[in-house]
């Protein structure tokens, strides 16, 4: 999951060249839902969702994907790439432990508060030197920082509310309907909010944004997403989100390895300071639970 999501940046980061990034996010959401739903009925799996679970699902999917996604990258607009980064990864692993604890899915320990204390302090030495490059401290930069700290707290708390929904349905399941509908709704408001959406609709894309789409909706979303819920359900949330301390400093190398960027000696640091922190996190983690057929998981 790491290795895919740290892989995605560099996707990421060629397709919104390319492509308005909302537009861009929303149908690759749609696809990866649509193809995971296609797979569980092509094989005969059920697809639905009973009654009284459908309110649980339509706000963990207006979180984790439509309002999530929204807010980030209006965010991003706003702010330099490092000083988001430095925002949504420092907040979201805080926010997974809190909700957590709130709704009573985790239990606080001090060795998880030492590893947000590490992994912060790693992703700080990271991404802190660039955070502030070219920042005039305008008031849109101070309503992007904010966007994107409240895309993060929305997103833990829709990653909490989804774990009773993984007791219950197989993961593909939930992943399948969240990505589907919240592409869907984020792909609406692309059309009718962002400025070109409508003129850059994927028949006008060219080799690139496709290659990009098309890893981050088989890698990015049908498989990392996939097993981050998996994680959510067996490892509790604050586990699952350790991959903050991870995904980025993957990132960092594949940069180094593909784009030809360099490293320095207190980025090299704080990449070995957070990969600490997530071993601290994740240590003595539950054993990984073996999906039963949703048949069984109802009785």
């Amino acid at each position: 999951m790491c290795l895919i999501w740290g892989a995605t940046w560099i996707a990421i980061k060629v397709g919104v060249a390319l492509v308005p990034p909302i537009l861009f996010s929303g149908t690759r959401f749609v696809m990866a839902g649509a193809l995971l739903l296609a797979y569980r009925w092509a094989a005969g799996h059920p697809i639905t969702i009973q009654r009284q679970d459908c309110p649980r699902l339509t706000v963990a999917t207006l979180f984790m994907v439509t309002l999530t996604y929204a807010l980030l990258f209006w965010g991003a607009l706003h702010v330099s790439s490092g000083l988001a980064a430095v925002i949504d990864l420092s907040f979201l692993p805080v926010a997974l432990l809190a909700f957590a604890v709130a709704l009573g899915e985790e239990q606080l320990h001090s060795r998880r508060l030492g590893a947000l204390v590490l992994g912060i302090s790693g992703l700080l030495l990271l991404f802190g030197p660039k955070a502030f490059v070219g920042q005039d401290s305008s008031t849109l930069e101070l309503w992007g920082g904010a966007a994107i700290a409240l895309s993060a707290l929305i997103y833990a708390a829709g990653s909490v509310l989804a774990r009773p929904l993984l007791r219950h349905y197989p993961s593909t399941l939930i992943s399948g309907h969240t990505l589907l509908w919240g592409g869907a709704l984020t792909t609406l408001a692309a059309l009718a909010f962002e400025p070109g959406a409508s003129d850059a609709l994927p028949p006008r894309w060219n080799a690139s944004a496709w290659a990009s789409w098309l890893f981050l909706v088989l890698g990015g979303s049908i498989a990392a997403y996939t097993i981050y819920l998996k994680l959510v359900r067996d490892w509790g949330p604050s586990r699952a989100g350790a991959y903050c301390f991870v995904s980025p400093a993957i990132a960092v190398l594949l940069g180094m390895i593909v784009l030809n960027e360099t490293v320095t000696p207190h980025e090299w640091a704080g990449m070995a300071i957070m990969l600490a922190a997530a071993w601290l996190a994740i240590r003595n983690a539950p054993a990984f639970v073996p999906e039963r057929p949703m048949s069984q998981e109802m009785e």
